[in-house]
């Protein structure tokens, strides 16, 4: 049975791919299923690795892009539309969506950028033999949500309440909240932590932020947080309170700091898979890639406005710096 599906599976990418010389009159249609936000930075890379790899946008392929700004019910008809409508390929990005997306389709090949461990998640069999339709770059958001405390302590060394919001019922976000918990016992800080199921109550909580309850905001790992990410930035800016996110995009757009990797460069990396699996190689056989290069983004506009100092100490490590 198992050598059937696998023989089907192998005619299934020959039948839709073919070689890219094949299909110069026929663009390679490739779905794109995100939940928004600094995901469009991950977007963005994607596609400047596909340019860089000489295949242009319209002529060698087209992107057909379903953004379910953060609304995580309606990942999973949006990946059976596009297995329905004939994409070669779908790019999911973030766990939850990853995860639907997987449940939804049965043949289509998906290549992912993930920022926790897919074989805990059960998304692939191991990192150096997935073993299914599922590969792409793994990066770390979840587990450097300990160490985003840690630096927005050394940014603010005075700080003893932080304010989060995230769906309890995620579990990547749930895991990242207790590891934040766990630091903020260790460093002396209370988390306030408010559950949020979905973006109109995400929207609700934001318009009840009051300026004094907190000290500073940190993002907890979280794909419908993140798809609000700008609304939380505007949010937090007008009752002077500090935030610290995951991706330093957030930092040129105003957020005060930012502490993990850079989703552009995740992006590009990804675009290799995704290539690889539209010219014939089965994603079973495609070794996952960790990225763990770490980025501090610090934007000194927003720390003036807060009236925030940041450490010289802090400063000189920064990889980024908005003046």
């Amino acid at each position: 049975m198992k050598a059937r599906i696998i023989f089907a599976s192998a005619l299934f990418y020959l039948a839709s791919v073919g070689s890219l010389g094949a299909q110069a009159a026929k663009p390679l249609r490739i779905g794109v299923l995100l939940p928004g936000g600094a995901q469009y930075e991950t977007l963005d890379g994607f596609r400047q690795g596909l340019k860089e790899s000489g295949w242009e946008e319209g002529k060698h392929f087209v992107l057909e892009i379903k953004d379910i700004k953060g609304d995580l019910t309606l990942a999973e008809q949006a990946a059976k539309n596009l297995e329905k409508d004939g994409v070669q390929l779908i790019y999911a990005l973030t766990t939850t969506v990853i995860a639907k997306a997987k449940a939804a389709t049965s043949q289509v090949p998906i290549v992912f950028a993930i920022g926790s461990d897919p074989v805990v998640g059960g998304l692939v069999e191991n990192f150096a033999r997935p073993g299914g339709r599922l590969t792409g770059v793994h990066y770390l958001v979840r587990d450097l949500t300990a160490k985003r405390l840690e630096v927005l302590k050394e940014i603010l060394p005075k700080l003893s309440r932080v304010l989060t919001f995230y769906d309890p019922n995620n579990r990547v976000a749930s895991e990242g909240a207790a590891m934040a918990r766990e630091e903020g016992k260790r460093a002396g800080i209370r988390m306030i932590e408010r559950y949020v199921g979905s973006v109109t109550e995400l929207k609700s909580e934001l318009q009840k932020l009051k300026a004094g309850e907190a000290d500073a905001f940190l993002f907890t790992p979280d794909p419908m947080i993140g798809s609000e990410s700008q609304s939380i930035i505007d949010a937090a800016r007008a009752k002077k309170l500090p935030t610290m996110f995951q991706e330093q995009s957030l930092v040129q757009n105003g957020a005060l700091a930012s502490y993990g990797q850079n989703y552009h460069e995740i992006g590009r990396l990804s675009a290799k898979y995704v290539q690889r699996v539209l010219t014939g190689t089965p994603p079973r056989d495609m070794k996952i890639e960790t990225v763990d290069s770490v980025e501090l983004a610090i934007n000194l506009q927003t720390a003036k406005q807060l009236g925030v100092a940041i450490p010289p100490q802090v400063l000189a490590r920064a990889q980024k710096v908005v003046k």
